[in-house]
């Protein structure tokens, strides 16, 4: 797993400079460092959904695997009193994308099975996998909520389906699929027979003289190949005609199989047999399924470009009757939209979006917007004067590595208001924004980040999932004596990892602000060693995030606390160009980065040096991505570093430009190509 090599590749200049360390310190009571090797216990929670009464949520608990080389993924619930331990509600390793029905008897999710061990030699059977076989795909399945019996699968698509979505009077499941009708032809093809009894021969043998003059016929033409098991197996030779054809983890895209929308009725028990239907199709993408109060229609995003890697981002609004029938355009959206959601009466919608700068901006900051379901309608941009980062959130090493969940902006029930998160000062936390007024109004408060939350019906409590430096992240409980009221102190649901960090000497970290060349003020933060001593000498590592346009803050960092626990003063700033600090903090890098934030940077180490607790010989400096290109630049233009890590970093600004597939990079960092420039690359 990447986390595990990204702190191996760091180890390796951490053990040089540990074994000059003297850590002969007493061990605290019941208490040991952190290990590289703990990250294999942690445990995570992603896509929390609350029961429709309120009284409960379903959330994915997600662990390392046996052979500890993945992931495994459950749905369990809690009750949102805070007074009872989870418990499971699915026995598979794969389960995600809880959803309960509206009338809370039914759970819908999706399941990945498991792979099945390899058949013994020999021809496979009819239907059966063999060479080529696609591996298990996910699939919707019910389970009953009441203790009615075991969970069934509902869908059975080659492709698999995802991202399920109950219609309000319950009665319907939208979901999105990549299957295409070939594909559903080649498996009906392929299925075993339903009645193999009927395997009679009545094939005669034909007479002699037409079998004579077939053999002459296949004599006097070219032989074709036999159909073998392998006759529908795709061809695996790729021809690649886009910039952006694959991503790190999923690998290769696939542009020949668009993701489309799928409705199912929803069954009663395992004896109904209900089937998809299809309701999208073309050669664009599908998300963002939005179902109207009625049920009658479903509203979506597409974008209807054919390669949008070279174009400002944009986005179409459409909606398809769930009867069938032709997608209609509704509107579009000069921007990126993300978190969309409908508002109660149908008639707006409302999305989080960053605008597309003229002339263009490395960094621009992400706003609250509203619209109106119309054409040639307007956004209005609630948040303009609010100098943050809405929609948006703080980046620690462990965020929910599978089954997240995405979050979506909610409305009040009146369509007053607005609910979403912001990124403020390296902290996440939810505000709620009058429409009429833009009025803002803190909902959860806190040196933390809110990594995930979902609102009950009445929009009256949230549940959220909420990290800490000192948490990977547990459930809490927000309850609002009101829409326009604040909300009262968050009742803890889960504690999912308390077992083993009660064997673990994790600290919270020392937050800084510090003053740098020109008079800005730096957020940052120092991770001490366990049973910190400040009258002992002690090296640093300098550690810089990337992006450059993200931000550390108040959220568990396991690279952290596992370096401080190896003997280092851990120091980790947001220089210029961070997220969170509003949009001329995040911008001024551009056309110059590294530059500036490098003396940021260097400022921070200096204020650190000041307290008297660092070794200035024992100086290391490491980051990834953003982090490792700054981190080639320190080494570049200091020596005062006696060791530095730079991880998958560019360390050639004109090779990145020519062979990446970041292709609105050079307008956004460069004012002109390396041919036309080369001193700026």
């Amino acid at each position: 797993m990447r986390r595990v090599s990204r702190l191996l590749a760091v180890a390796l200049c951490l053990a040089a400079a540990s074994a000059a360390l003297s850590l002969s310190q007493p061990a605290q009571a019941q208490k040991r460092s952190i290990t590289e090797k703990d990250i294999f216990q942690f445990n995570w929670i992603g896509d929390p959904q609350i029961s429709p009464d309120g009284s409960r949520v379903a959330f994915v608990k997600v662990t390392v695997d046996e052979k500890k080389t993945g992931y495994d993924t459950s749905i369990w619930s809690v009750g949102t009193r805070g007074d009872e331990a989870p418990r499971r509600m699915t026995d598979g390793k794969h389960d995600t994308s809880p959803r309960w029905s509206p009338d809370g008897k039914w759970l819908v999710f999706v399941r990945t099975p498991e792979a099945r061990a390899p058949e013994p030699a020999g021809p496979p059977a009819a239907g059966a996998g063999g060479a080529g076989a696609r591996p298990p795909t996910p699939q919707l399945y019910m389970l009953p909520v009441g203790g009615g019996g075991e969970s069934w699968k509902i869908t059975d698509l080659v492709r698999g389906v995802g991202g399920p979505v109950w219609s309000p009077d319950g009665k319907m499941i939208a979901f999105t699929s990549d299957t295409s009708p070939e594909d559903l032809a080649k498996q009906h093809k392929n299925a075993p027979s339903k009645d193999k009894a009927k395997a009679e021969d009545k094939t005669q043998a034909k007479s002699e003289d037409k079998t004579q003059a077939k053999s002459d016929e296949k004599a006097a033409s070219p032989e074709k190949p036999e159909a073998g098991p392998d006759a529908d197996r795709e061809s695996d030779v790729r021809v690649i005609t886009r910039s952006v054809y694959r991503i790190n983890g999923a690998g290769y895209l696939d542009y020949k199989h668009p993701q489309h929308i799928w409705v199912i009725n929803a069954p009663q028990s395992s004896e109904d047999e209900a089937k998809p239907r299809q309701l999208t199709s073309g050669k664009y993408q599908e998300d963002s399924v939005m179902w109207t109060k009625d049920s009658s229609t479903i509203y979506f995003t597409s974008t209807h470009v054919d390669d949008p890697s070279y174009e400002q981002p944009r986005a179409g609004v459409y909606s398809v009757a769930a009867a069938g029938g032709a997608p209609a355009q509704v509107l579009t959206i000069n921007m990126a939209t993300r978190e969309i959601s409908l508002s109660p009466d149908g008639k707006r919608l409302a999305f989080c979006a960053s605008v597309n700068a003229d002339p263009t901006q490395s960094y621009t900051q992400p706003d609250l917007w509203v619209v109106d379901l119309a054409a040639d309608a307007k956004p209005r941009n609630l948040t303009a004067n609010y100098d943050f980062d809405v929609c948006s959130g703080v980046g620690g090493d462990q965020g929910t590595p599978r089954a997240g969940g995405g979050d979506r902006v909610v409305w009040t029930p009146d369509g007053q208001g607005l609910i979403a998160s912001t990124a403020r000062e390296g902290r996440a936390n939810l505000i709620q924004v009058e429409i009429a007024s833009a009025k803002i109004t803190e909902i959860t408060k806190g040196n933390q980040v809110v990594e995930r939350f979902r609102a009950t019906n009445d929009g009256a409590n949230f549940v959220v999932l909420i990290s800490t430096p000192a948490s990977i992240g547990d459930l809490f409980w927000v309850d609002r004596a009101s829409t326009s009221t604040p909300a009262s102190a968050p009742r803890r649901l889960t504690h999912i990892n308390d077992k083993l960090f009660s064997q673990l000497n994790v600290t919270e970290p020392e937050e800084i602000w510090y003053t740098s060349f020109d008079g800005k003020k730096i957020h940052a933060w120092i991770q001490k060693p366990p049973d910190f001593d400040a009258a002992k000498k002690y090296p640093l590592i300098l550690n810089i995030h990337g992006g450059p346009h993200a931000a550390y803050g108040f959220v568990f960092d396991h690279e952290f606390q596992w370096m401080a626990a190896k003997g280092y003063v851990v120091l980790y700033p947001n220089p210029r160009g961070s997220t969170s600090y509003g949009q001329q903090f995040g911008n001024i890098i551009q056309y110059h980065y590294p530059g500036d934030d490098y003396r940021d940077l260097m400022s921070g180490v200096d204020e650190v040096l000041k307290r008297g607790y660092v070794d200035p010989k024992k100086l290391g400096v490491t980051g990834g991505s953003g982090g490792g290109v700054l981190t080639n630049w320190v080494v570049g233009h200091t020596d005062r570093f006696a060791a530095a890590v730079a991880q998958r970093d560019i360390a050639s600004w004109s090779d990145w430009w020519y062979s990446a597939d970041f292709t609105l990079f050079q307008p956004s960092w460069f004012k002109a190509p390396p041919f036309l420039d080369p001193e700026d690359y």
